[in-house]
Formats: structure tokens, C-alpha cells, sequence
């Protein structure tokens, strides 16, 4: 429970700092960026690469997200593409955290 909790716990402060250290980034890749969006699709796709080695990839993270996130950054939607980029690097390494916190999980009642 109390692992639980720290993953929780680290989920709100990792999305609430990205929240608010994002707004100037997005905008600069709204306005052209797209070395940056190009840079953020690498570095989501290397997270979730890592997250795929130990075994804790999520569901929708390279097959949705991260999927959309090159569809829009085909269509010149900059902003769209860096949002879901980031979305997709968390997830990857959440999915990483996840599963290393877990490898050793067994059950408790036995």
C-alpha cells in the first residue's frame, strides 16, 4: 500500500511539474519547432523502449500516443505533437518504474 502510494504520489508532482515548466516550449513549437517535437518523439520512443526491456510497457503508449503524436507532428500540428510526445515519455517511464518497483512482487496473504 504504502508503494502505492509513492507511485501515486510521484504521478502528481512529475504531472503537475510538467504542467507548469511546459507553457514556453509548447508555444516556441507552436510557432516552428519542429527540431524540438522531433527531439521529444525520440525521447519518448527511448523511454518507452526502456520501459518495453523490464517488461512494464502500458497499453496505449506506443500504439496510441505516441502514434498520434507523429500523426500530428506530420501534419505541421506542433503544439499537439509536443504535448503528446511528453505524455508518451512519462508513461514510458512510469511504465519502467513500475515495473522495477514490481519485479519482485509476490503475494502478501500467502
Amino acid at each position: 500500500m504504502k508503494k502505492i502510494a509513492i507511485v501515486v504520489a510521484t504521478l502528481f508532482i512529475v504531472s503537475g511539474c510538467s504542467m507548469f515548466g511546459g507553457q514556453p516550449s509548447e508555444e516556441k513549437a507552436a510557432a516552428g519547432g519542429s527540431p524540438e517535437v522531433e527531439a521529444a518523439i525520440k525521447e519518448a520512443e527511448a523511454a518507452i523502449k526502456k520501459a518495453d526491456s523490464a517488461g512494464g510497457e502500458w497499453r496505449d503508449t506506443s500504439s496510441k500516443i505516441l502514434k498520434d503524436a507523429k500523426a500530428a507532428a506530420a501534419k505541421g500540428d506542433n503544439k499537439t505533437a509536443l504535448k503528446l510526445a511528453k505524455e508518451a515519455k512519462f508513461e514510458g517511464e512510469m511504465g519502467y518504474q513500475q515495473a522495477k518497483e514490481q519485479e519482485k512482487a509476490s503475494p502478501w496473504l500467502f
